[in-house]
């Protein structure tokens, strides 16, 4: 009985109970086991060791207790190992909480096998051992071993937990594991642990991963009390699918209720802040961060860095970068991703020289994708084929992937090297992605290769029957040629495939607050006034010399209507809305959901110089900084 009342006490103590803890404290306890503890909180294991050597046969639970709780804290597997082979030796038979701290240790070893091997051998497990295995293979990265391990928890009769049920759901993830997370949410409700607040964080994060974003909500909806785990989980989710403005206004409410931030909360509100480029919000959390005197985290600065980069300003993204303690190569990704998003070539490749001249941090897939951008978007065409030869030779110890070949591919194609493109993508290892076609295809467009268009078309609507973005390039190269009949024709595909393209959405932030529009939107409050002011655009961007690119509208029209067709384009009505809104030198910020079209970019080059303001205009590819009508793309995007 005294035994069992100890192996209880001491699985209470493995869950933090601070009560029981504070009760422990008081106990008085024999002479060697106070040494062993007073050695292992000096932080001398090993002479703790010496000591479990010397008492052999004698150890008992209590000292073998000390030892191992310290193994497991320093993650001392060689000591940890010793104490294991010392049971062995003196055919000590370790009760169900020893072999328990035994296994956490090894998998918190990253020693999963020898882990699995103790779970095995164990004569009796109770709902600590089996969790403790399955968070085991769970933070390993094992979700199939977790998964079948929990089956087999149910079937042994052992009933589950609120730890248990914590931790087996980040196992449920891409479709086969989600399926299963379903099954365990109807289980989480039959044993009553939908309300607890780690069950919850772990349910909703597990909806959100899936993209069941409202399954999510209702989840998060659903707890009667939250924690900063379970609201960082929710705020994450919206971000992580795209649901931006969500994710602030969701930060906003349950900061009004009190809520307690951490680093990660933080993260994740700028990854949402980012997606919506809402600056001026973003130097308010960093701001905000400032004043609570956050550790730097590195997750967090890298955070930052991103937010700064798609917002347009470079300036304070490598303030964040180059003030960092320590660097991950996210650090350096994120950086020079930014770098490419803004054309900026030349920078790329100096900052990936300094990478590889520090040497601390290798670069990785994502690395070389930024770089080979970077010398496509920044016109470096021949450097870019220069790196990705080196990358073929293996000078950084890194082989190119399917993704790297696709930069090629467009790097080629923006280039107008439109045959020697098609030559590369037949001699590629790999099988053409939708994403290389796609690629190709557009820089068709932007060349007006028919022939080489219509060909690639053909290939993307094979592969990507689905996809509206295909149909919308292939029908504006066919549009600038005047062949209204493949337009037609092609109309009419997407309506048999049920195929419908993304609306055309612009957005600009002003006071705090993002202002949306849509093509031909009549919905902004401010609509009559927008309209009026696109009109007068028009007029005085015409007399001096703007032409309006035609070929950019896809319906066989009169003339005069397609003019009033790109009039509605969403990008116009919000710098349109901005001019109205902001006095005079104030720089425009606009951003965009798709690629922004000739015309409008035509548009945007006038405005700039007319109004002496500087535009930032940033599509669905890159940014447009364009300044008394000359764009920092070249027109070349």
């Amino acid at each position: 009985m005294l035994e069992k009342l100890k192996q209880t006490a001491f699985i209470a103590l493995s869950f933090k109970n601070s009560s029981f803890s504070r009760q422990l404290s008081q106990l008085t306890f024999p002479p060697f086991q106070s040494k062993l503890k007073a050695l292992c909180s000096n932080g001398q294991l090993h002479q703790a060791l010496l000591e479990m050597a010397v008492e052999g046969l004698e150890m008992k639970f209590e000292g073998y207790d000390t030892i191992l709780n310290e193994c497991v804290n320093r993650k001392a597997l060689r000591e940890g190992q010793r104490v294991h082979t010392h049971m062995i030796k003196t055919q000590y038979l370790p009760p169900v909480y020893l072999r328990t701290r035994l296994l956490i240790l090894y998998s918190k070893c990253d020693c999963l096998v020898d882990a699995r091997y103790v779970f095995d051998e164990m004569p009796e497990r109770n709902v600590v051992s089996w969790t403790a295995m399955i968070s085991g293979y769970s933070q390993k990265g094992v979700p199939l071993e977790a998964l079948n391990l929990f089956v087999q928890m149910l079937r042994s009769g052992t009933e589950p937990n609120e730890f248990t049920f914590a931790t087996i759901l980040p196992s449920c993830t891409d479709d086969y594991g989600f399926n299963y997370g379903r099954q365990i949410h109807s289980l989480i409700i039959r044993y009553n642990y939908d309300s607890h607040v780690f069950v919850g964080s772990s349910l909703l994060d597990m909806y959100a991963k899936a993209g069941k974003i409202h399954e999510a909500r209702t989840v998060f909806d659903s707890l009667t009390q939250r924690d900063v785990v379970s609201c960082t989980a929710m705020i994450a989710g919206y971000a992580q699918q795209g649901c931006d403005e969500e994710a602030v206004e969701l930060f906003r409410r349950l900061l009004k209720e009190g809520m307690n931030s951490n680093y990660v909360t933080y993260a994740s509100l700028l990854t949402a802040l980012s997606g919506l480029a809402a600056l001026d919000q973003g130097k308010q959390v960093h701001n905000h961060i400032l004043r609570q005197e956050l550790p730097s985290y590195v997750v967090l600065q890298n955070s930052m860095i991103d937010m700064y980069a798609k917002c347009g300003n470079l300036i304070y993204a490598r303030r964040v970068f180059d003030s960092m303690p320590e660097r991950t190569v996210i650090s350096w990704n994120a950086m020079l991703v930014g770098y490419s998003k803004h054309g900026m070539g030349s920078k790329v490749l100096e900052l990936f020289q300094m990478m590889r001249a520090e040497g601390y941090v290798k670069p990785d897939s994502v690395t070389f994708l930024a770089v080979l951008s970077g010398c496509s978007h920044g016109g470096m065409e021949d450097t870019g084929l220069e790196i990705f030869d080196e990358m073929v030779a293996e000078k950084d110890g890194f082989q190119p992937n399917i993704e790297h070949y696709g930069c090629v591919v467009d790097l080629l194609g923006r280039s107008g090297r439109l045959e020697k493109a098609l030559k590369f993508i037949d001699e590629m290892p790999y099988k053409p992605t939708a994403a290389i076609w796609g690629s190709l295809l557009g820089a068709c467009r932007v060349h007006s290769n028919i022939d080489v268009g219509e060909y690639v078309g053909r290939q993307l609507l094979e592969i990507e029957p689905e996809n509206a973005g295909n149909y919308v390039i292939l029908s504006n190269l066919y549009a600038s040629a005047g062949r209204w009949e493949e337009v037609r024709n092609l109309r009419e595909l997407m309506k048999e495939k049920a195929v419908t393209k993304e609306p055309g959405r612009s957005w600009m932030e002003l006071d705090q607050t993002l202002h949306t529009f849509h093509a031909s939107d009549r919905s902004h409050p401010r609509k009559d006034e927008v309209h009026m002011k696109v009109k007068e655009l028009a007029v005085r961007l015409k007399e001096a010399g703007y032409e309006p690119d035609l070929s950019c509208v896809l319906y066989d029209v009169e003339e005069e209507q397609k003019e009033k067709i790109l009039l509605g384009h969403s990008e116009k009505l919000a710098l349109a809305f901005g001019l109205l809104s902001t006095s005079e030198g104030t720089p425009l910020r606009v951003m965009k959901n798709l690629r922004i079209c000739v015309d409008c970019h035509n548009f945007a080059k006038f405005i700039s110089k007319l109004y002496g303001r500087k535009v930032s205009l940033r599509d669905k590819n890159r940014f447009h900084h364009i300044k008394g009508g000359v764009c920092s793309c070249g027109d070349y995007w």
